[in-house]
């Protein structure tokens, strides 16, 4: 099993507050990238967007998902972090809010209602503890947008998604680079058996 794909139980530390169905989709993404890593993410996602709700409640789940990396890079911006990282940490803080931005928009423009901004914890203090959550946050991030995708109707909304999941790859694929790590160390990205996947996350989602 390479990097890329080792399990992740940092994400596992993650603690969100909100009890939307956004909000326990994302807790139960981030309990399947805690048990198997990235590559049990996107067939969670792609299972739990398949089961309705259509584009808005897609959108919704991606805007969680938004809330939380821009909270994340909020955090992480007061902590004691080299130049280099501060830097990152408010250039990504601030593509994350376009991004939040984005999509409460086009929920709105579609007759729907943005979820509420749930509140975070993060196992961060330093850092080394930064840098290890921003690699593992950034690649679920990019693997829950792959997982969503399928599951969108408009072409306009998936060109949208598709253009904000680019740029969390580039993020991805930047903290990756600066962390040691290889910014893609496979040609794709592997998925799990979605039963393998239902399988880790029920000991961690929590009500």
């Amino acid at each position: 099993m390479n990097t890329y794909n080792a399990a992740s139980p940092e994400l596992a530390a993650i603690e969100i507050s909100g009890l939307t169905r956004s909000s326990f989709i994302l807790k139960s993404v981030l309990a399947a990238g805690a048990a198997y890593g990235a590559g049990a993410v996107a067939p969670f996602v792609s299972r739990a967007m398949a089961q309705g709700g259509g584009d808005v409640d897609i959108l919704n789940f991606a805007l969680t998902l938004e809330y939380l990396e821009t909270d994340f890079y909020v955090r992480a911006s007061k902590l004691k972090l080299s130049k280099d990282y501060k830097g990152l940490a408010k250039d990504f803080g601030d593509n994350e809010r376009e991004h939040v931005d984005a999509l409460k928009a086009t929920i709105e423009k579609l007759g729907g209602k943005p979820v509420a901004e749930p509140s975070f914890t993060f196992p961060m203090k330093d850092e080394k503890s930064f840098v290890k959550l921003a690699v593992v946050l950034e690649d679920t991030g990019v693997s829950a947008y792959n997982g969503a995708a399928p599951a969108i109707e408009s072409k306009e909304v998936l060109a949208a998604a598709g253009s904000i999941v680019q740029v969390e790859a580039r993020h991805a694929a930047t903290i990756r680079l600066r962390s040691g790590k290889t910014p893609s160390p496979d040609a794709f990205d592997k998925t799990l058996e979605m039963q393998e996947v239902l399988d880790a996350v029920k000991p961690f989602i929590k009500a």
